[in-house]
Protein backbone atom coordinates (compact mmCIF):
# COMPACT_ATOMS: atom_id res chain seq x y z
CA UNK A 1 0.00 0.00 0.00
CA UNK A 2 1.42 3.34 -1.06
CA UNK A 3 0.67 6.37 1.10
CA UNK A 4 1.80 9.96 1.63
CA UNK A 5 2.76 11.78 4.83
CA UNK A 6 1.32 15.10 5.94
CA UNK A 7 4.82 16.17 7.06
CA UNK A 8 5.24 17.53 3.50
CA UNK A 9 2.58 20.24 3.67
CA UNK A 10 1.47 20.48 7.30
CA UNK A 11 3.38 23.70 7.93
CA UNK A 12 1.79 25.45 4.94
CA UNK A 13 -1.79 25.08 6.14
CA UNK A 14 -3.80 26.48 9.00
CA UNK A 15 -6.79 24.23 8.30
CA UNK A 16 -6.85 20.46 8.07
CA UNK A 17 -9.13 19.79 5.10
CA UNK A 18 -7.15 22.03 2.72
CA UNK A 19 -3.97 20.20 3.78
CA UNK A 20 -5.60 16.86 2.88
CA UNK A 21 -6.90 18.25 -0.42
CA UNK A 22 -3.40 19.33 -1.49
CA UNK A 23 -2.12 15.79 -1.00
CA UNK A 24 -5.08 14.35 -2.91
CA UNK A 25 -4.14 16.59 -5.85
CA UNK A 26 -0.80 14.75 -6.06
CA UNK A 27 -2.67 11.52 -6.77
CA UNK A 28 -2.51 9.87 -3.34
CA UNK A 29 -5.63 8.72 -1.49
CA UNK A 30 -3.90 6.94 1.42
CA UNK A 31 -2.42 9.37 3.92
CA UNK A 32 -0.25 9.07 7.03
CA UNK A 33 -1.13 11.66 9.67
CA UNK A 34 2.23 12.83 10.96
CA UNK A 35 3.73 14.70 13.88
CA UNK A 36 3.89 18.49 14.05
CA UNK A 37 0.13 18.82 13.63
CA UNK A 38 -1.62 21.54 15.62
CA UNK A 39 -4.87 20.54 17.28
CA UNK A 40 -6.61 23.32 15.30
CA UNK A 41 -6.26 21.23 12.12
CA UNK A 42 -7.95 18.19 13.61
CA UNK A 43 -11.59 19.18 12.85
CA UNK A 44 -10.79 19.69 9.16
CA UNK A 45 -8.94 16.38 8.96
CA UNK A 46 -11.86 14.60 10.60
CA UNK A 47 -14.26 16.30 8.19
CA UNK A 48 -12.24 15.13 5.17
CA UNK A 49 -12.04 11.61 6.62
CA UNK A 50 -15.77 11.46 7.34
CA UNK A 51 -16.45 12.55 3.76
CA UNK A 52 -14.41 9.60 2.49
CA UNK A 53 -11.76 11.76 0.88
CA UNK A 54 -8.89 9.62 2.16
CA UNK A 55 -8.00 6.51 4.10
CA UNK A 56 -5.55 6.73 6.97
CA UNK A 57 -2.71 4.25 6.56
CA UNK A 58 -1.21 5.14 9.93
CA UNK A 59 -0.23 7.84 12.39
CA UNK A 60 3.15 9.16 13.51
CA UNK A 61 3.58 10.00 17.19
CA UNK A 62 2.79 12.61 18.52
CA UNK A 63 -0.46 13.45 16.76
CA UNK A 64 -1.45 16.15 17.33
CA UNK A 65 1.56 17.89 18.83
CA UNK A 66 1.59 18.75 22.54
CA UNK A 67 -0.10 22.15 22.82
CA UNK A 68 2.87 23.60 24.71
CA UNK A 69 5.31 22.77 21.89
CA UNK A 70 5.30 25.56 19.34
CA UNK A 71 7.38 23.82 16.64
CA UNK A 72 7.39 20.45 14.92
CA UNK A 73 9.35 18.50 17.53
CA UNK A 74 8.47 14.79 17.69
CA UNK A 75 11.30 14.29 20.20
CA UNK A 76 10.27 17.08 22.57
CA UNK A 77 9.42 14.38 25.13
CA UNK A 78 11.34 11.10 25.24
CA UNK A 79 10.67 7.81 27.00
CA UNK A 80 14.40 7.72 27.78
CA UNK A 81 14.61 11.17 29.40
CA UNK A 82 16.27 11.61 32.80
CA UNK A 83 13.34 13.89 33.69
CA UNK A 84 10.40 11.87 35.10
CA UNK A 85 7.94 14.60 34.06
CA UNK A 86 9.11 14.35 30.44
CA UNK A 87 8.72 10.57 30.46
CA UNK A 88 5.21 10.93 31.89
CA UNK A 89 4.26 13.51 29.27
CA UNK A 90 5.63 11.27 26.51
CA UNK A 91 3.42 8.42 27.70
CA UNK A 92 0.36 10.65 28.10
CA UNK A 93 0.69 12.05 24.57
CA UNK A 94 1.31 8.59 23.11
CA UNK A 95 -1.85 7.20 24.68
CA UNK A 96 -3.89 10.09 23.28
CA UNK A 97 -2.32 9.52 19.86
CA UNK A 98 -3.27 5.83 20.01
CA UNK A 99 -6.89 6.77 20.64
CA UNK A 100 -6.91 9.03 17.59
CA UNK A 101 -5.15 6.39 15.49
CA UNK A 102 -7.95 3.96 16.32
CA UNK A 103 -10.55 6.61 15.46
CA UNK A 104 -8.99 6.97 11.99
CA UNK A 105 -8.74 3.16 11.65
CA UNK A 106 -4.97 3.42 11.31
CA UNK A 107 -3.01 0.21 10.86
CA UNK A 108 0.02 1.39 12.83
CA UNK A 109 1.55 4.08 15.04
CA UNK A 110 5.15 5.06 14.27
CA UNK A 111 7.21 5.60 17.42
CA UNK A 112 10.50 7.32 18.24
CA UNK A 113 11.85 5.58 21.32
CA UNK A 114 14.20 8.27 22.60
CA UNK A 115 17.97 8.71 22.65
CA UNK A 116 21.22 8.23 24.51
CA UNK A 117 22.45 11.58 25.90
CA UNK A 118 25.40 12.24 23.60
CA UNK A 119 25.88 15.55 21.82
CA UNK A 120 25.27 14.85 18.09
CA UNK A 121 27.46 17.80 17.11
CA UNK A 122 30.40 15.95 18.61
CA UNK A 123 29.53 12.57 17.14
CA UNK A 124 27.10 11.99 14.23
CA UNK A 125 27.48 15.48 12.79
CA UNK A 126 31.26 15.33 13.12
CA UNK A 127 31.43 11.96 11.37
CA UNK A 128 29.17 13.28 8.62
CA UNK A 129 31.42 16.30 8.08
CA UNK A 130 34.47 14.04 7.88
CA UNK A 131 32.79 11.79 5.31
CA UNK A 132 31.71 14.77 3.21
CA UNK A 133 35.23 16.22 3.18
CA UNK A 134 37.52 13.19 3.18
CA UNK A 135 35.47 10.02 2.67
CA UNK A 136 35.13 7.22 5.18
CA UNK A 137 38.17 5.06 4.43
CA UNK A 138 40.85 6.95 6.34
CA UNK A 139 42.42 5.86 9.63
CA UNK A 140 41.29 9.02 11.41
CA UNK A 141 37.67 8.43 10.45
CA UNK A 142 37.82 4.80 11.53
CA UNK A 143 39.24 5.79 14.91
CA UNK A 144 36.52 8.42 15.46
CA UNK A 145 33.76 5.98 14.49
CA UNK A 146 35.05 3.25 16.78
CA UNK A 147 35.34 5.68 19.69
CA UNK A 148 31.75 6.78 19.08
CA UNK A 149 30.43 3.21 19.04
CA UNK A 150 32.32 2.26 22.20
CA UNK A 151 31.14 5.30 24.16
CA UNK A 152 27.53 4.73 23.17
CA UNK A 153 27.70 1.05 24.06
CA UNK A 154 28.95 1.95 27.53
CA UNK A 155 26.16 4.33 28.49
CA UNK A 156 23.20 2.98 26.49
CA UNK A 157 21.79 0.16 28.72
CA UNK A 158 19.84 2.45 31.07
CA UNK A 159 18.12 4.22 28.17
CA UNK A 160 17.40 0.96 26.36
CA UNK A 161 15.69 -0.34 29.50
CA UNK A 162 13.56 2.79 29.78
CA UNK A 163 12.51 2.40 26.16
CA UNK A 164 11.56 -1.26 26.68
CA UNK A 165 9.52 -0.46 29.79
CA UNK A 166 7.64 2.30 27.98
CA UNK A 167 6.93 0.07 24.99
CA UNK A 168 5.58 -2.71 27.20
CA UNK A 169 3.05 -0.31 28.69
CA UNK A 170 2.09 1.21 25.33
CA UNK A 171 1.69 -2.25 23.78
CA UNK A 172 -1.09 -3.10 26.24
CA UNK A 173 -3.17 -0.19 24.97
CA UNK A 174 -2.18 -0.85 21.35
CA UNK A 175 -3.70 -4.34 21.63
CA UNK A 176 -6.89 -2.82 23.02
CA UNK A 177 -7.21 -0.45 20.06
CA UNK A 178 -5.93 -2.84 17.38
CA UNK A 179 -3.09 -0.55 16.26
CA UNK A 180 0.40 -1.92 15.68
CA UNK A 181 3.39 -0.15 17.21
CA UNK A 182 6.06 0.50 14.58
CA UNK A 183 9.44 1.25 16.15
CA UNK A 184 11.28 3.47 13.68
CA UNK A 185 14.89 3.26 12.54
CA UNK A 186 16.48 6.61 13.30
CA UNK A 187 19.03 8.74 11.45
CA UNK A 188 21.44 9.48 14.30
CA UNK A 189 23.52 6.82 16.01
CA UNK A 190 22.77 8.58 19.32
CA UNK A 191 19.09 7.70 18.93
CA UNK A 192 17.43 4.72 20.56
CA UNK A 193 17.44 1.99 19.43
CA UNK A 194 20.49 1.48 17.24
CA UNK A 195 20.55 -1.61 15.04
CA UNK A 196 21.85 -4.06 17.64
CA UNK A 197 19.29 -2.75 20.11
CA UNK A 198 16.54 -2.94 17.50
CA UNK A 199 17.21 -6.65 17.04
CA UNK A 200 17.12 -7.18 20.82
CA UNK A 201 13.93 -5.14 21.09
CA UNK A 202 12.18 -7.13 18.38
CA UNK A 203 13.29 -10.41 19.98
CA UNK A 204 11.98 -9.15 23.33
CA UNK A 205 8.54 -8.63 21.75
CA UNK A 206 8.70 -11.66 19.46
CA UNK A 207 5.48 -13.09 20.91
CA UNK A 208 3.65 -9.76 20.82
CA UNK A 209 1.82 -9.24 17.50
CA UNK A 210 1.37 -5.51 18.22
CA UNK A 211 5.06 -4.54 18.13
CA UNK A 212 7.25 -4.47 15.02
CA UNK A 213 9.85 -2.59 13.01
CA UNK A 214 9.43 0.54 10.90
CA UNK A 215 12.07 1.04 8.21
CA UNK A 216 12.98 4.59 7.26
CA UNK A 217 14.81 4.36 3.93
CA UNK A 218 16.57 7.70 4.30
CA UNK A 219 17.55 7.32 7.94
CA UNK A 220 19.15 3.95 7.32
CA UNK A 221 20.90 5.25 4.22
CA UNK A 222 22.51 8.02 6.28
CA UNK A 223 24.02 5.39 8.57
CA UNK A 224 25.05 3.39 5.50
CA UNK A 225 26.84 6.47 4.20
CA UNK A 226 28.75 6.70 7.49
CA UNK A 227 29.81 3.06 7.26
CA UNK A 228 27.79 2.10 10.34
CA UNK A 229 25.79 -0.57 8.48
CA UNK A 230 25.00 -2.00 5.06
CA UNK A 231 21.50 -0.96 3.98
CA UNK A 232 20.59 -4.15 2.08
CA UNK A 233 22.03 -6.49 4.68
CA UNK A 234 20.29 -4.65 7.50
CA UNK A 235 16.93 -4.99 5.74
CA UNK A 236 17.62 -8.65 5.09
CA UNK A 237 18.20 -9.22 8.81
CA UNK A 238 15.32 -7.17 10.23
CA UNK A 239 12.67 -7.78 7.54
CA UNK A 240 10.88 -10.60 9.45
CA UNK A 241 9.72 -7.91 11.90
CA UNK A 242 8.77 -5.34 9.24
CA UNK A 243 5.49 -3.40 9.50
CA UNK A 244 6.20 -0.77 6.82
CA UNK A 245 8.46 2.11 5.91
CA UNK A 246 9.00 5.79 5.22
CA UNK A 247 10.35 6.23 1.72
CA UNK A 248 12.40 9.22 0.59
CA UNK A 249 15.67 9.76 -1.20
CA UNK A 250 19.10 10.89 0.00
CA UNK A 251 21.61 13.17 -1.65
CA UNK A 252 25.15 12.34 -0.53
CA UNK A 253 25.96 12.24 2.26
CA UNK A 254 23.16 13.50 4.55
CA UNK A 255 20.43 15.40 2.71
CA UNK A 256 17.40 13.18 3.19
CA UNK A 257 13.64 13.48 2.71
CA UNK A 258 14.25 14.23 -0.98
CA UNK A 259 11.75 13.25 -3.66
CA UNK A 260 12.23 9.65 -4.89
CA UNK A 261 14.63 9.26 -7.85
CA UNK A 262 16.42 12.52 -7.00
CA UNK A 263 19.13 10.92 -4.87
CA UNK A 264 21.24 7.82 -4.44
CA UNK A 265 18.85 5.16 -3.18
CA UNK A 266 18.55 1.91 -5.16
CA UNK A 267 14.90 0.98 -4.62
CA UNK A 268 15.23 -2.11 -6.81
CA UNK A 269 17.49 -3.75 -4.23
CA UNK A 270 15.48 -2.66 -1.17
CA UNK A 271 11.81 -3.10 -2.08
CA UNK A 272 11.92 -6.94 -2.37
CA UNK A 273 12.15 -7.11 1.42
CA UNK A 274 8.71 -5.48 1.72
CA UNK A 275 5.83 -7.97 1.40
CA UNK A 276 2.98 -7.22 -0.98
CA UNK A 277 0.55 -4.77 0.61
CA UNK A 278 3.10 -3.58 3.17
CA UNK A 279 2.63 0.16 3.86
CA UNK A 280 5.20 2.34 2.10
CA UNK A 281 4.80 6.02 2.93
CA UNK A 282 6.38 8.85 0.95
CA UNK A 283 7.72 11.13 3.70
CA UNK A 284 9.10 14.24 2.03
CA UNK A 285 10.54 17.55 3.14
CA UNK A 286 8.29 20.63 2.85
CA UNK A 287 10.91 21.99 0.41
CA UNK A 288 10.01 19.39 -2.24
CA UNK A 289 8.01 20.76 -5.18
CA UNK A 290 4.63 19.30 -6.10
CA UNK A 291 5.69 19.22 -9.77
CA UNK A 292 8.66 16.99 -8.95
CA UNK A 293 6.55 14.77 -6.71
CA UNK A 294 3.95 14.22 -9.44
CA UNK A 295 6.68 13.34 -11.94
CA UNK A 296 8.31 10.96 -9.47
CA UNK A 297 4.95 9.35 -8.76
CA UNK A 298 4.47 8.69 -12.49
CA UNK A 299 7.92 7.08 -12.66
CA UNK A 300 7.15 5.03 -9.56
CA UNK A 301 3.89 3.69 -11.04
CA UNK A 302 5.79 2.66 -14.18
CA UNK A 303 8.68 0.99 -12.32
CA UNK A 304 6.74 -0.50 -9.42
CA UNK A 305 3.08 -0.89 -10.42
CA UNK A 306 2.64 -3.63 -7.82
CA UNK A 307 3.62 -1.11 -5.11
CA UNK A 308 0.74 1.29 -5.76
Amino acid sequence: MLSFSTCWNNSRHHEGESMIDEILELGFTNIELSHGMTIAKLPGIKKAYAAGKFTCSGVHNYFPSPVEVMIDAPDAYEYTSHRPADRERAMEMTMKTLELAAEFKAQYLVLHMGSVPMNPRKWTKRLTSMVAEEGRNGAEYAAEKIAFVKKREKIAPLYYQRAIEALEEIAEKAAKYGVKLAVESRSRFEDMPNEREMVRLQEHFADNPWVGYWHDFGHVQLKHNLGLLDHVEWLRRISPHLIGGHLHDVQWPERDHRTPFMGTLDYQSLLPFFPEGCPIIWELSPSQRSKDIKEAFAVWKHKFPERC
